[in-house]
């Protein structure tokens, strides 16, 4: 695979961060410029990070967070170039996140049961949720909404919504009607977005999607017209009506055409390119999608090498 820029080791990455990160800062003026064809369509994360989850703010800096010790890694998208904001620890993983308008990074924290609230300025831990007691689950992605940060949880048919912007009660949103929990062991509840009309939220679960009362939590399966299912659905983008669904080890992004109230989807289209490798989530800035590529079929060791790769709309 050709890379734009040399591929930094973990331990290189570490060393260099708070380097890195004082040039990605000193460069905000330019900030809300569009990319254009000149910005790297695809750059390098350190050996071993195992990446899951992407969020792009308003300014052009991706944050990508790591299975594999739950820290986050900042990169320019403008020079492809970044380093560690928030330092990793044993134990913890960092899989979907968003960034609010405010600088505060959520974060899901997979089998820790967790929610974070990260500064994504300093990188400093603000807050730490625990968002059950369950034995075994897994924190998978989180949408930021109105009021709330709302988080999937794989292994039980529950979101958790969490306060945003303080401190404060997190509701525990049970999910029922047509809602299908996969078998115990096996993940259910995936990505997730605000339907259109900011009412409910709309949330992947085994090949399937689901628009779910935020009130009652009660959920109806979308009517899917193009394809039977978005197997391996992982990843969510709306833009709008269009719906973006990241299959993740099928390689595809599918484009779908929300119907009204969004109780159907129509496919639109498929992306496709040779640089997916289980892509897992993807987040938008300008007219790109950006995915990391986790890998999940390559073996997953502190050499294993890891990328991020943009996507044109």
């Amino acid at each position: 695979m050709t890379r734009n820029h040399p591929r930094p080791s973990r331990r290189s990455v570490l060393g260099g961060a708070v380097a890195a990160l004082a040039v990605a800062a000193g460069t905000t003026g330019t900030a809300q410029a569009a990319p254009g064809t000149d910005w790297p369509a695809e750059f390098p994360l350190p050996d071993g990070w195992l990446p899951e989850g992407i969020t792009i703010g308003s300014r052009p800096y991706a944050y990508m967070g790591s299975r594999a010790d739950g820290a986050i890694y900042r990169t320019d998208l403008r020079t492809g170039r970044g380093g560690v904001l928030h330092q990793g620890t044993a134990g913890l993983a960092s899989i979907g996140l968003k960034l609010d308008r405010d600088g505060l990074l959520y974060v899901a924290g997979g089998a820790a049961g967790t929610a974070r609230i990260v500064d994504a300025r300093t990188g400093e831990l603000l807050t730490t949720y625990h968002l059950t007691r369950d034995a075994a689950p897994f924190i998978n992605d989180v949408v930021l909404h109105e009021d709330r940060a709302w988080f999937t949880d794989s292994r039980a048919a529950v979101l958790h919504g969490v306060p945003r912007g303080r401190r404060g009660e997190v509701r525990a949103l049970p999910l029922t009607g047509e809602w299908v929990q996969a078998p115990a062991g096996t993940n259910s509840a995936n990505g997730l977005v605000a339907t259109p009309g900011g009412r409910g939220l709309i949330v992947v679960n085994a090949g399937q999607l689901y628009r779910v009362d935020l009130g009652t939590g009660h959920a109806v399966k979308v009517v899917l017209e193009g394809a039977p299912d978005v197997a391996g659905g992982d990843g969510l983008v709306r833009l709008g009506r269009t719906l973006y669904v990241v299959q993740n080890r099928l390689n595809k992004v599918t484009v779908w055409e929300l119907g009204r109230k969004a109780a159907t989807a129509r496919l639109t289209r498929t992306i496709t390119d040779p640089r997916f490798d289980v892509p897992t989530t993807a987040a938008r800035h300008g007219d790109r999608l950006y995915l990391v590529n986790a890998r999940f079929t390559s073996p997953q060791t502190p050499e294993t090498t890891f990328d991020a790769v943009a996507v044109p709309l």
